[in-house]
């Protein structure tokens, strides 16, 4: 069994065009699939960014879940942050375009990295982070201003906040299982094995004070962080063994189509997720050279695509 890297990052965001504006237009990533939610019938797109030809470590990913009366609450037992790669160097010239936009950025340093720091339009905290070893290109964008000089690589990580630090070093460390690299009053940190050298983390906040935050699929929340597994077989090993070891919160393999996925809640709750993609990858239903550029719907809902879309909230996608 093993891990090589993050497959995505997922999140459940709030309107339809400020998250696609916001991924494409102020952060340059490029749309790599544009699709609905697979569970339930709720009309609810599902949303996915990253480099362009879809590269699974780049990919961040939304459900815009725009629903009256539903909202998320961030909060401690929750993950908390999501964070990307940038070149070293790179950090003013976001923090200026940032606040250019109206998205407030500032700069400030964790773990010894030095990071910019601003939200998403639904509130969900972002950040960059100065990643001086990571081989990735960066995700350029003519378009929109972004060169190789300040181009976004792809995920460096997600940050947990928890109340019980011991508990999630545990399951870190043994369940999944991840390379401790840093034990501090700032909270921990661990390595994400990687076959291609990719620096990535996952940094553990100590927040015992805080509120208890919301795990259900609701707007300004971070849904789940995905390990990517390379294969099958990995896969089902790595769910043996974590669920051999009494995290019996762990789901059946499921069918996303580009991917296959297993579910496990750690002990705080935030929700981690070991993915692999299918050969033919976001090929699947649409030209590899136009990955993200129509709206496509699982075979299981082709009885109801009329209605899924009558439901869907307006957007331009352009």
């Amino acid at each position: 069994m093993k891990i090589s890297g993050y497959h995505h990052l997922t999140l459940s965001t709030h309107g339809v065009q400020e998250d696609f504006d916001f991924y494409t237009k102020t952060l340059g990533l490029h749309s790599v699939k544009r699709t609905v939610l697979f569970d339930g019938v709720l009309p609810v797109y599902h949303l996915y960014y990253g480099s362009k030809n879809g590269d699974a470590s780049t990919i961040i990913t939304t459900f815009p879940f725009k629903k009256p009366g539903v909202y998320g609450k961030r909060g401690t037992n929750q993950a908390k942050i999501v964070m990307q790669s940038i070149p070293m160097g790179a950090a003013d010239f976001w923090v200026n375009r940032l606040n250019e936009r109206g998205i407030e950025a500032t700069r400030i340093s964790r773990f010894g990295a030095d990071r910019v720091v601003f939200a998403h339009p639904c509130g969900i905290p972002h950040e960059l982070v100065e990643s001086p070893d990571d081989p990735r290109g960066p995700i350029t964008n003519d378009d929109q201003g972004i060169g190789k000089e300040h181009g976004i690589k792809g995920i460096y990580g997600g940050a947990v906040a928890v109340t019980d630090r011991t508990a999630m070093d545990d399951f870190m460390t043994i369940a999944l299982p991840l390379e401790k690299e840093a034990d501090s009053d700032e909270g921990l940190v661990f390595r994400v094995p990687d076959d291609n050298g990719i620096i990535q983390r996952v940094e553990v906040l100590h927040e015992p004070n805080e509120k208890q935050g919301t795990w259900t699929l609701a707007g300004g929340t971070i849904h789940h962080m995905a390990l990517n597994t390379g294969d099958e077989e990995s896969q089902m090993k790595l769910r043996a063994h974590i669920e051999g070891l009494g995290f019996t919160d762990i789901s059946e393999q499921k069918d996303r189509m580009y991917f296959k996925s297993c579910y496990v809640r750690s002990p705080g709750g935030a929700l981690f997720e070991l993915a692999w993609t299918v050969p033919e990858g976001w090929a699947r239903d649409e030209p590899a050279d136009a990955i993200g550029q129509t709206l496509v719907f699982p075979p299981w809902f082709e009885g109801k695509k009329e209605e899924l879309m009558e439901g869907l909230e307006e957007a331009e996608f352009a």
